[in-house]
């Protein structure tokens, strides 16, 4: 039997197992799913805006794959300094694929960066999205107007979240504090700013519609911005995507103004140069104004304007961190791999695979996970004969027991789904995830999970 083991529990580690378990080229695959939190799902579970129901019923389909006879989730279980090495992983394992992601945001390289109130906009989705590693931070405490420097899907996530209303909320999984901040939150404008035009916004037509959606929430768009962009007067040369997306803006720039009581400002060619600071915290942002360079790029105008703001998050994209014990390229932030085979010195190493974000870099979108796995999986399987003649346990997870490690298998997750449905159920709610890692521990025994609320 081929054992392999699949580190991550996210969209592209569950594609990988069933591609593992779903082919009939090597028979008898075991597959185990490690993820060093005791809950599954990766992003689908803690990076997903709690209002996008539809996109977090995924969970669902990762479930059957998870539920699969021949493959186990094991929670909890840390891979590196403080946990399990690479190395002994590989030891109870014929072959082992990392599927980790990028963990890492990129930063803006400006002065006042670090300034309270300044943040990365994962650190806000964590918060909301009641990752146990996140820490508990006002975030819009004494805030009216927010800056969100990044035009792609997980800024118009956050700019959504900071204009929509408690009653929007209330019936989301959204941990009980956050729920309670945020319904007492001030935050009447945000600010989306993007350093080139509308036409190169990575946002989805979908997302940018709902932000037009939200009750008591105005769009505003500057129709000579937009018109800075020499796509803008004639789409017809963009992608479907940008063409939809110009339309959208081009309506929003047209209509009258509403004079709702919150508004989200959507700004284009701003560069950020600084973060500027009022009483010791975040008072602002300045922008550089950018021109089209001609080639797909922007230049400097020497022209500056400053956004107040006492809120600023940054979403301007992620990168991979290195995984003790395997080679990492810092200039990709990725794993040096070939078709999925991890490469030492320009070398296959045999056993060790990647997929997903740590193998190709943070792009596309869940979807994309799907023929990146595959990918990985040919080679695999192109590779089992050889790894199968390696001797490991028969059971890897008696192994891992008899390292000093205690997983949190598949029944205690389900005990976790039970203490969240139990905590909602308490305070008039549907399911409510619990946000801290003894709340989450307690719920994986079986004890009350209400510590989570």
């Amino acid at each position: 039997m081929l054992q392999v083991a699949v580190v991550g529990s996210g969209p592209s580690g569950v594609y990988t197992a069933q591609s593992l378990v779903q082919q009939d080229r090597v028979p008898g695959v075991r597959v185990d799913v490690i993820d060093r939190l005791p809950c599954p799902y990766g992003l689908v579970r803690y990076g997903v805006a709690p209002d996008h129901e539809k996109i977090k019923s995924l969970q669902n389909n990762l479930r059957s794959v998870l539920e699969h006879e021949n493959v186990r989730f094991l929670g909890g279980i840390e891979i590196g300094p403080g946990g399990l090495p690479a190395a002994r992983l590989l030891d109870h394992y014929h072959a082992v694929v990392y599927c980790v992601g990028a963990a890492a945001d990129r930063k803006l390289g400006v002065p006042g960066e670090d300034l309270p109130g300044s943040h990365s906009a994962t650190e806000f989705v964590s918060w909301y999205s009641a990752h146990p590693d996140a820490t508990a931070d006002g975030f819009v405490a004494g805030v009216e107007s927010a800056v969100v420097i990044g035009v792609g899907n997980v800024a118009v996530d956050v700019a959504r979240m900071l204009a929509r209303g408690v009653a929007e909320l209330q019936p989301t999984d959204m941990p009980q504090e956050a729920l309670g901040v945020l319904a007492g939150s001030r935050v009447r404008e945000v600010h989306m700013v993007g350093r080139r035009g509308p036409s190169q916004a990575r946002f989805t037509t979908k997302e940018l519609r709902e932000l037009g959606s939200l009750p008591d929430t105005e769009v505003i768009v500057d129709p000579a911005e937009l018109a800075l962009d020499p796509a803008y007067a004639d789409p017809s040369g963009l992608p479907a995507a940008g063409r939809r997306n110009i339309e959208v803006m081009r309506a929003w720039a047209e209509r009258p103004a509403q004079h709702l009581p919150r508004s989200i400002r959507l700004r284009f060619f701003l560069r950020p140069v600084a973060v500027t600071e009022a009483a010791g915290r975040v008072g602002g942002v300045r922008f550089e104004r950018t021109l089209p360079d001609g080639h797909g790029g922007v230049t400097g105008s020497g022209q500056y304007e400053d956004i107040a703001g006492q809120l600023v998050l940054r979403s301007v994209g992620y990168r991979g961190v290195p995984i003790d014990g395997l080679p990492f390229d810092p200039a990709l932030g990725t794993v040096p791999h070939a078709a999925g085979r991890v490469l030492r010195e320009g070398a296959a190493s045999p056993g060790e695979y990647v997929a997903g974000w740590i193998k190709r870099g943070p792009t596309g979108v869940i979807g994309t996970n799907r023929p990146c796995a595959k990918e990985t999986v040919l080679s695999l399987l192109d590779d089992a004969p050889a790894l199968v003649r390696r001797g490991v346990p028969e059971d890897p997870l008696a192994a891992l027991r008899a390292a000093g490690l205690r997983p949190v298998e598949w029944q205690g997750w389900l005990a976790i789904e039970r203490a969240e449905a139990a905590l909602g159920l308490s305070l008039g709610r549907g399911p409510v995830k619990i946000p801290d890692w003894p709340g989450l521990r307690d719920a994986a025994r079986g004890l009350s999970g209400e510590s989570g609320a």
